[in-house]
């Protein structure tokens, strides 16, 4: 099966997602860091210290709140790597509403633990599966309504109002970097920025050990990419979703890849500088800062999560980087 083809969330529907959000979930901040850098300033839009530690609460919530009870009436699933299984376990959860995830069983043990903890179902899948799912090649046989992590039009709009308030809190962005997995919250967030300020750069960022923007921007097309065992579990795919990459790639000014020397390292100064707890993909933005000559000016760098197993965060704070 095929999902309903994707399109940019328009600015009213952004706008209805923040009014919608803004009775449950608090507004994260924009937090200036001194890296005593000459042709930049940093700011850190801190999706950690949304209720799970990530940026997928919004989407998630929007989407069940976008929703009438009667197409709830049988619980609600998603697919998911773990944060948006941990966002949508939230909000529903907060809502009543019966809820499963469909995960793969190497996903981080902390976002499967957080799915249980908030009474949701965890029904793992192998890998295969779980990227089928997303790009909607196949779908799961349940009676959940299925809401997909990427190309929902509520996930995309839900993940427009991080852009929504980056402008709002620094009007004179340059440079906007996000991690870059199945690409709804990239699209999300440049949805609202170009349409607020269109001389903002937007950045995908990837794992350079799964590229696969870097590599259908260098093709002009698609590409199967071969992928490399990395301990960032959340961004980077053997390929991008079909439904959504036309839109962001009529959105996006570029693509930066990062090394995990980077991102750990990026990690560790985030906790130094900050005291932020940041996952690999979380950390993967500012590594980009540091490292891309893309980003200069007031750059604005999206910490998309916090959640890492302890023994993985142990390790890089002590140096290592963790096994894939």
């Amino acid at each position: 099966m095929s999902f309903a083809p994707t399109r940019r969330p328009t600015p009213d529907e952004i706008a209805a997602a923040r009014d919608r959000l803004g009775a449950w979930l608090p507004r994260t901040p924009l937090l200036p860091v001194d890296l005593g850098r000459a042709d930049q300033r940093i700011f850190l839009k801190l999706e950690t210290l949304s209720p799970i530690g990530a940026f997928k609460v919004r989407p998630a919530l929007n989407a069940l709140l976008s929703r009438d009870a009667q197409a709830l009436r049988h619980g609600v699933a998603t697919v998911s790597s773990g944060n948006m299984a941990y966002g949508m376990a939230w909000a529903a959860r907060t809502l009543g509403v019966p809820m499963a995830a469909y995960m793969y069983a190497g996903a981080p043990q902390t976002k499967i633990d957080g799915v249980r903890r908030l009474g949701g179902e965890v029904r793992f899948v192998s890998h295969e599966a779980w990227w089928r799912y997303i790009v909607g090649a196949e779908q799961p046989d349940a009676g959940e309504l299925l809401i997909n992590p990427v190309t929902d039009q509520a996930v995309l709009a839900g993940n427009g109002t991080m852009g929504l308030e980056i402008v709002e809190d620094l009007p004179e962005v340059d440079c906007v970097l996000t991690p870059y997995g199945g690409g709804g919250m990239t699209t999300g967030v440049a949805s609202a920025v170009k349409v607020l300020r269109p001389q903002t750069r937007v950045l995908a960022v990837e794992d350079e050990n799964a590229a696969p923007v870097t590599a259908a921007l260098a093709a002009g097309r698609i590409v199967e990419i071969t992928t490399r065992p990395s301990f960032i579990k959340s961004i980077g795919g053997p390929s991008l979703v079909p439904e959504l990459w036309p839109v962001a790639n009529q959105l996006i000014d570029g693509a930066i890849t990062v090394s995990l020397d980077q991102v750990t390292e990026a990690m560790r100064l985030l906790f130094s500088k900050a005291k932020i707890v940041a996952e690999g993909a979380g950390a993967a933005s500012l590594a980009a800062a540091l490292s891309s000559e893309q980003a200069t000016g007031n750059v604005v760098c999206v910490i998309s999560g916090g959640n890492i197993d302890a023994g993985a965060y142990a390790q890089v704070l002590a140096g290592a980087i963790p096994a894939a």
